[in-house]
């Protein structure tokens, strides 16, 4: 599975962004899809996941009620929309993919993603 992020840009505080994710293959309805980002100076974190059929999602506690995530199988892309953008979500924003199987609860980790797109970079100006 070969990941593109695209939508990334420098917005102000309390505007949206619309982050995308192109994912090759025919399997993608198979995998468990998940956004990360890296701020400068921080290590990876997770921002949303979403199970295979999209009816299951997890957001850590810095993007509940902001961001949504949402896939369409059909066209082979996941999406985080992101409002109310804040400076400290300013990060590269990675797309990945899993097959694992395990809960949603163990999908937080990197650890459990086996395909990353590029990142797409988001600058927030206060």
């Amino acid at each position: 599975v070969q990941l593109q992020a695209s939508g990334g840009g420098l917005v102000q505080a309390g505007e949206s962004l619309r982050l995308s994710c192109a994912a090759s293959g025919r399997t993608f309805s198979s995998y468990a899809m998940g956004w990360f980002r890296r701020a400068p100076g921080k290590e990876r974190e997770v921002v949303a996941v979403i199970s295979w059929s999209g009816r299951t999602q997890y957001y850590a506690d810095s993007a509940k009620g902001r961001f949504t995530i949402s896939r369409d199988n059909a066209k082979n892309t996941v999406y985080l929309q992101m409002n109310s953008l804040k400076p400290e979500d300013t990060a590269v924003y990675y797309c990945a993919a899993s097959a694992s199987q395990k809960p949603m609860s163990s999908m937080r980790s990197e650890y459990e993603y086996h395909y990353w797109g590029q990142g797409t970079k988001v600058t927030v100006s206060s």
